[in-house]
């Protein structure tokens, strides 16, 4: 018993030491292909004060002099750095790529935080302060903003307050009227499992309901994922599971240090609950349509976390002065990890040109795929 004791003890010690080793809280420098350090280029951990509290983001770029990118990150409270693991998007590249972790999340994830400040009037303000710290740090008058999800419900409504911040905004799996999207993601993973006859998650699924009149059941916020990951319409078109498509690399992100690592987890839980219902029941469509700056969608065609009918729809609505929208047919929720290179054509080639020559042509987003009109 004593061998079995002390065995289990030191691999114990022996794991929680490469963890310690494997985060070191500051993301590695750039390299080029030969692995030399780039030099002039940035790869750093920043924390500022943005809203009265200290928030941190994480900024790279081989050239700093590259036009500034400030990317929104889902959830409510779920940072996304850690997809440059698996899918890395070359962005830094191209762009100061910023990855700022807002209020209440990851790096940004506090005991000390205010509840009465997880508002969102302040999220949206924290966004235009990070925005306006970027603007002076880089010497840049208007900055691109990119919001994926939540970070898509958040970003819109920035960039309809401060249009005068930005060059344009890219919607990247844009929210609309999420629990109108809910319903019609059960419906349609109801009819993809009897499609495949699988029965007992059909059984599931019907045991899990979803209304308009009623919300969301809590046995379809335990499902939904696992469902939508099964039939790759979730994350990404390969993410098997939450485990190890989002949870297991979160932990092998260098840039935090464990206590960050843990915080990815304490945020999500705690941010949600401040948000996630507004945000539900919340139409965009029929409050905020008109828009003083370049609007752009990406739009997965297989996604059913963030319904691509009801973002067609919506981007049919919106009066910009340049508008474009972009059907990714090999992307479930996540077109910039899981098509990057289509993905940085069109921001270099139309969204900094102001120009919309690689848009789809107007194309309807059904749930039996994607056709032209």
């Amino acid at each position: 018993m004593t061998v079995v004791v002390l065995s289990l003890t030191a691999v114990l010690l022996i794991g929680v030491g490469y963890l310690f080793a494997i985060s070191p809280g500051r993301p590695a420098p750039l390299r080029d292909e030969a692995g030399n350090s780039i030099p002039g280029s940035l790869s750093e951990r920043v924390t500022v004060q943005i809203g009265g509290i200290p928030q941190s983001m994480i900024i790279q770029s081989v050239d700093p002099a590259n036009p500034v990118l400030l990317f929104l990150h889902g959830g409510p409270g779920m940072t996304e750095f850690f997809m440059e693991l698996d899918y890395p998007t070359g962005l830094e590249r191209h762009f100061t790529m910023v990855w700022w972790e807002q209020r209440g999340a990851g790096m940004s994830f506090s005991a000390d935080i205010p509840p009465e400040t997880m508002t969102m009037d302040q999220m949206i303000s924290d966004t235009i302060e990070v925005a306006d710290y970027l603007r002076k740090r880089f010497g840049q008058d208007r900055i691109l903003l990119v919001g994926h999800s939540w970070g898509s419900y958040l970003g819109i409504q920035v960039a309809e307050k401060a249009p005068d911040r930005f060059l344009a905004y890219v919607g990247m799996a844009q929210i609309v009227h999420q629990l109108l999207s809910e319903v019609m993601a059960h419906d349609f993973l109801l009819g993809a499992y009897k499609a495949r006859g699988d029965a007992g998650m059909v059984r599931k699924l019907e045991a899990a309901p979803v209304s308009m009149e009623d919300g969301l059941s809590p046995a379809w916020m335990r499902l939904r994922d696992a469902a939508m990951h099964g039939v790759g319409v979730g994350h990404t078109r390969d993410i098997d599971s939450v485990v190890t498509g989002i949870f297991l690399p979160v932990w092998r992100v260098r840039a935090y240090t464990v206590m960050d690592k843990i915080n990815v987890w304490r945020g999500k839980l705690w941010s949600r609950p401040f948000f996630w219902e507004d945000m539900l029941r919340d139409d965009l469509a029929a409050r905020l349509t008109e828009f003083h700056v370049p609007m752009y969608f990406f739009v997965g065609r297989h996604d059913r976390t963030v319904s691509p009918d009801l973002s067609r729809t919506y981007f049919d609505a919106i009066d910009a002065p340049i508008k474009g929208l972009y059907v990714f047919d090999n992307s479930a929720h996540s077109p910039l990890f899981e098509e990057p290179e289509r993905a940085t054509r069109i921001l270099l080639e139309d969204v900094l040109q102001g120009a919309n020559a690689l848009a789809d042509a107007k194309r309807s987003v059904g749930l039996g795929g994607v056709h032209d009109e």
